[in-house]
This record gives structure tokens, C-alpha cells and sequence, in this order.
């Protein structure tokens, strides 16, 4: 892989990095803001039917979810960073092939060619 090309990646990482990075932060703040009730600890806007109780617990939830997702892409993406630096980034992780550009373009963070990836798939795992 040429200089070029691995500076177009760093930059798609960096880009998705700093994209990701503002993501989470909406997203925590989302997740972690208590329900309902006023700062003064009055109850006027706190849910009192069953109902939307569980619809309050139920956007936490996925809100926790989202923060758990875009945490583990945010990992994925400062570990290929890692593999530009270590100049192992665009080599397959499990075989000794190289990642297709095409591959690498849809998923810069990809750690294993497709052929492994589908390998991995099949086999119940979630690998990129």
C-alpha cells in the first residue's frame, strides 16, 4: 500500500474518529440524564402511568445500547490507527492476505479480509 493511500485511510479514520467521538458524548449525556422530576425535587414532569414508565425504561436501554455500540466502533477505530503506525494496517489479521481496497473503504477499521470475515461470520462471531 502506498504513502497516499495510507494517509487517505488515517484521514477516513480520523474523520469517523472525531464523527463517533461527538456521537458518544450526545449519546451518554442521553443515556445517563435521570427521568423525570425537576431539580428542586418536585415530580411534575416524572411519568406516573405503567405505560410510560416503560417507555422511559425502554429508551434508556437502547440508549445504553447505542453508547455500548458506537464505544466498541470507536475502539475498533483507534486500533487500526494503531496498525497505520505499526504498518500492519490493510494485512488480514488471521491470514497473510492483504484487505481489498474496496473492503477498506467501506469499513477503514477492518481487521480481517473478506473471506475470513465471512469465515468468522458463519462460525457465530461478529468480526470486522
Amino acid at each position: 500500500m502506498t504513502k497516499s493511500e495510507i494517509n487517505h485511510y488515517r484521514q477516513l479514520l480520523l474523520a469517523f474518529k472525531k464523527r463517533l467521538g461527538a456521537d458518544l458524548t450526545e449519546l451518554e449525556d442521553e443515556a445517563l440524564r435521570p427521568l423525570g422530576g425537576e431539580a428542586s425535587g418536585g415530580l411534575s414532569d416524572v411519568p406516573i402511568h405503567p405505560a410510560d414508565l416503560g417507555t422511559d425504561n425502554s429508551e434508556k436501554e437502547l440508549d445504553l445500547a447505542l453508547v455500548e455500540t458506537e464505544s466498541r466502533l470507536l475502539a475498533e477505530v483507534n486500533d487500526a490507527l494503531v496498525r497505520i503506525e505499526q504498518g500492519t494496517f490493510g494485512r488480514c489479521q488471521n491470514c497473510p492476505r492483504a484487505i481489498s481496497k474496496e473492503r477498506l473503504e467501506a469499513v477503514p477499521y477492518a481487521r480481517y479480509c473478506i473471506r475470513c470475515a465471512r469465515e468468522f461470520q458463519s462460525e457465530g462471531g461478529a468480526r470486522v
